[in-house]
């Protein structure tokens, strides 16, 4: 199975078993830990004394705070001992396998292929406009979907 297809099948699991794309209440069920504050970058997750820990930036608001919270869950959750920061402007564009899995995951949690489905006839611009995300981010889905 590649990185693609264990994201996917992660999110699936996890929104079946959760019953929400929420990446907060998420957090809440499997015990990550997150605080918003005062931070130099708007996310960073870190591996510590075996647990899990998420620093959200308190200038985050909106879409933009569920999607850094959302690649930050899929760090806890895939790469559980890395140490990984959110820089906006940077992180969408990496190509560093940890962070696009992070951000695949990300997409998948927040865009579903209902929504999708829904909006097929919308432009990526469109579909960013309306979620909120940046056309990155509904690059990447896009590029995943039905794969």
């Amino acid at each position: 199975m590649n990185d693609s297809e264990k994201v996917k099948k992660t999110v699936a699991r996890l929104v079946k078993r959760h019953k929400t794309t929420n990446p907060f209440q998420i957090a809440d069920a499997l015990g990550v830990l997150y605080q918003i504050g005062a931070c130099k970058n708007e996310g960073c997750y870190m591996f510590l004394k075996n647990h899990r820990y998420i620093f959200l930036s308190d200038r985050l608001q909106g879409a933009e705070l569920n999607l850094v919270m959302a690649h930050e869950l899929g760090h806890a959750l895939l790469d559980r001992k890395e140490n990984c920061y959110f820089i906006k402007n940077k992180t969408l564009l990496l190509t560093s396998r940890f962070e696009r899995r992070a951000n695949l995951f990300a997409a998948c949690l927040l865009i579903s292929d209902s929504f999708l489905n829904e909006y097929s006839w919308c432009t990526q611009e469109q579909l960013s406009n309306i979620t909120g995300y940046p056309k990155e981010l509904i690059a990447l889905r896009l590029e995943k979907w039905d794969t």
